[in-house]
């Protein structure tokens, strides 16, 4: 088992990809209704008091395990508001699965990487486009997710958060430029760190 600080550092870095992963299954309508980061926060908690649990030593392997403790916490939460008479027929087919969402952040950031030293870079890479995301405006980063990470078109977009496509074609320039800056500003804290 890793060193309890080590483990706690390892679950504070993957703070803000957890809440892209949550953003990712709850889907834009549900997100109107339930909130990530305190789906992230109760997933943390969990994990924080069964670290005895955690089978394995890397990054990797925390990540791993907090993403099935995230899957089980967003299981509860959808089942409690299912349970709750709301019809979620309709917005659970928006949602693909935590493991879907991580895999699609995987392959944008990377195609035949295979080594391990390749994988836990991409790890990394991970981390720091969900931290540079974070830093957005909302309304910047949740066009970015939908239409560039989700696949949405910018005309569901402009749907989903009641704007004109134009303010949404907007929002995603700022954003993007935005975040180029930022993950560029990683990138050069990265090398000369």
């Amino acid at each position: 088992m890793a060193d309890n600080d080590q483990i706690h550092a390892d679950m504070q870095r993957c703070r803000d990809y957890l809440c892209l992963l949550a953003r990712f299954r709850l889907g834009p309508r549900l997100q109107a209704k339930l909130d990530a980061s305190d789906i992230v926060q109760e997933t943390l908690l969990k994990a924080h008091a069964h670290k005895d649990q955690l089978r394995g030593t890397s990054a990797a392997e925390v990540m791993a395990w907090l993403r099935r403790i995230l899957d089980n916490e967003l299981a509860a939460v959808l089942r409690k508001y299912q349970t709750e008479a709301r019809d979620l027929g309709r917005e659970l087919s928006f949602q693909p699965t935590v493991d879907a969402s991580a895999a699609c952040l995987q392959a944008l950031l990377a195609a035949d990487q295979t080594s391990p030293s390749q994988c836990a870079s991409r790890e990394e890479d991970l981390l720091r486009l969900a931290a540079a995301l974070a830093q957005l405006p909302p309304e910047q980063r949740t066009c970015i997710e939908l239409h560039h990470l989700q696949g949405y078109k910018v005309g569901e977009v402009a749907q989903f958060l009641d704007k004109g496509e134009e303010a949404v074609v907007g929002l995603l320039y700022r954003g993007l430029k935005k975040l180029r800056h930022l993950l560029g500003a990683a990138e050069d804290d990265r090398v000369t760190g």
